[in-house]
Order: structure tokens, then sequence, then C-alpha cells
């Protein structure tokens, strides 16, 4: 049987930090062993900016991202493109393409994929909202759908979703590979596929 070595306080934060994605039991203690370790400078201020980040964090509710105001600062920005919606699964994927620095549209974060099998129909993504906006003056609507079986899949549906509308939909073309996600490609590849995209 295994013995303790830290109290419950340490070991929370073990468990806590295991639940992060890439992050197993070893890494957590690794990355809390970090933490302790460098108490004044790294956790006591990390423990400040997630608590203030916990009470001052907002959904978006036009386009889904994450921001401290509501609309978010993009929604907000009158310099952005406001003919296009590029639409993504998830606010990584938006994150990514901020800071590849190729778009300068409006976003639509879906909230996941379609997934039939894992219970995700149209219903539990936010495709009924991006319908919504899919309307002038919007002109094209960017599909930025991660390159799997998943995220072609909901590409297809939501193009048929916006057909009646008359706007454009375009998906990226080159430099994404097969089961990529956007999240992961270097803003290089980002920027090539945002170029290259093609009506869909």
């Amino acid at each position: 049987m295994a013995r303790k070595t830290q109290g419950p306080e340490i070991e929370r934060l073990i468990q806590l930090l295991a639940r992060m994605p890439g992050l197993g039991p070893r890494s957590a203690r690794k990355a809390a062993l970090a933490l302790l370790k460098r108490r004044a400078d790294l956790l006591e201020p990390l423990s400040r900016a997630m608590s203030e980040a916990a009470e001052r964090l907002r959904d978006c509710p036009v386009c889904g991202n994450l921001d401290t105001v509501a609309p978010c600062t993009i929604c907000s920005d009158e310099r952005r493109d406001r003919t296009m919606i590029v639409v993504v699964e998830e606010i990584g994927d938006l994150w990514a393409l901020e800071r590849a620095g190729v778009v300068n549209g409006l976003y639509h974060v879906l909230g996941g994929h379609l997934s039939p099998l894992d219970g995700i129909g149209p219903d539990q993504l936010a495709i009924p909202r991006l319908v919504e906006r899919a309307v002038p003056p919007v002109t094209e609507v960017l599909l930025a759908l991660n390159a799997t079986v998943e995220g072609q899949s909901t590409a297809h549906y939501v193009r048929e979703q916006i057909a009646a509308s008359g706007v454009a939909v375009s998906v990226l073309q080159q430099g994404v590979p097969v089961g990529g996600e956007l999240d992961y490609l270097d803003d290089g590849t980002l920027a090539a596929a945002i170029r290259s995209r093609r009506p869909l």
C-alpha cells in the first residue's frame, strides 16, 4: 500500500491538475511540485489570476467566445470585417486563428462537433444561432472546422442549414492534414489554409 507523502491540500491540488488536458498523475505531481516550490512568484499570482478569471469571465452571447466583457472584444471591435463569419469548433481554435493573425472577420464557436455516438446532435451545438447570424451584411461563412470525420460531417450539416440564406460557404483548403486539429497547427499552416479556402 502506497504511503501518503503530503497533506490533503497538496493531494487535492495534484488531483485537480491531473484533470487538465495533457496532464496525467505523474505530470500533475511535477506541476504541483513546481508550483509549491515557487509559491511567491508562481503559485500565489496564479491563484489570484485564476480566481479573478473565474469571477469575471463571461460567455459572449453573440459568438460564444470567452472574455471579461459581453459581447466579447472581437464582436465589439468595429474594425472587424463584418461580412465574414469564421466558424470554429472550440474556443481554442478561435485563439489559434487569432494568434496566427490571418483572420479579420467575426467568429462563431459551435461548442464541439456532431457526434451521434456521444449523443451530440445539432441541438447541443450553437448551429441555430449561426443560422440567425448568416444574414446581410454577412456574405461569407468560413467553416474552419477540424479535418476529422466529425468536423467534416459538421461542416456539411452547417452548409445545408445555411444554404437557404444565399451566403457563400467556404472551407479551409491546403495545409490542414486529415485528422488535424486547428489548435495544434503552426501559424504558417493556418495562414495558408485561410488564404486558399475554397467554396463548399
